[in-house]
């Protein structure tokens, strides 16, 4: 209908291109036109001027010969003041820009190891905006943005690295679980010195100061009874000893069995090898 009165619409975002008698002649802007055919004017087509997406999938290999598959991500738009340039000079645009996204990967990553590559995605993306500008702003398309989306080696491949750097942190955590068994053996080694070193000064205090009771009573006794003896005091203070032993020994309720010589001459002979020991023990320490 619209061509019977010689109306035509173009929509928003979109141009057509006028041609008459086969001659491109205008670009026309959206909103509606005349077109007179009668006069030989005609249209040739619409092209959109929104912004278009390409995903471009490239397989290459790297330098040190894995095989990659790498994904570019595309955006693109034609240019409303050269519409006729991308209308007519290209049949497909997007066979035209995979084409030169192709050579600059297949140019670009094998220059790289595989490490490399995913460490410089940016660069090969920059190295890709720049080819596809160069190229593409002679037909009248503008490279809005490129970006190197993912990079994808072989599935064999992928698992090697990740048994890498699994085994990697294994070897990190081992080291660092060691480091802290030898801090947990120091610590555990210092302790027990200091354990040691405590217990045997409580030792040495308790044995001067049984040392020191035993000679305070000594002195005491011979004081107050004369005619005795250190000896004869300490006969009596171990045969004290001997029967408060007796009776501790008897009065616990889970005690063991224990055989000790008992009669008239028993107390007499402990007391002599207890004396016999301290006298030993005392030469020994000057």
């Amino acid at each position: 209908m619209g061509n019977l009165f010689c109306c035509v619409q173009v929509d928003q975002s979109t141009v057509a291109i006028k041609e008459r008698f086969g001659k491109f002649e205008d670009v026309l802007e959206p909103g509606c036109h005349c077109l007179p055919w009668f006069l030989g004017s005609q249209l040739a087509g619409h092209l959109s001027l929104r912004l278009q997406q390409l995903d471009v999938r490239c397989e290459t290999k790297t330098k040190d010969n894995v095989f990659v598959n790498v994904v570019a991500s595309i955006q693109y738009r034609a240019l409303a003041d050269k519409a006729n340039d991308a209308f007519y000079k290209l049949s497909n645009t997007r066979t035209q820009i995979q084409a030169y996204v192709f050579d600059v990967i297949r140019a670009s990553v094998p220059k790289l190891n595989l490490d490399d590559a995913f460490e410089q995605k940016n660069e090969i993306a920059r190295s890709v905006e720049e080819e596809l500008e160069k190229a593409m702003s002679a037909y009248g398309y503008e490279i809005v943005q490129t970006l190197i989306v993912d990079i994808e080696p072989d599935e064999h491949v992928k698992r090697a690295m990740n048994e890498i750097n699994a085994a990697a942190r294994m070897r990190v955590a081992a080291n660092e679980k060691a480091e802290a068994e030898k801090i947990l053996q120091i610590k555990r080694a210092e302790g027990e010195a200091e354990s040691k070193y405590l217990s045997g000064l409580g030792i040495a205090r308790q044995r001067q100061a049984i040392v020191d009771g035993l000679r305070d009573s000594v002195l005491g006794f011979s004081v107050n009874v004369p005619g005795t003896t250190a000896k004869d005091v300490m006969d009596m203070v171990l045969v004290t000893q001997y029967f408060d032993t007796m009776k501790e020994i008897g009065a616990a309720s889970k005690s063991s069995a224990v055989f000790i010589p008992h009669g008239p001459g028993a107390v007499r002979d402990i007391a002599a090898q207890i004396r016999d020991g301290l006298l030993q023990g005392s030469h020994a320490n000057q």
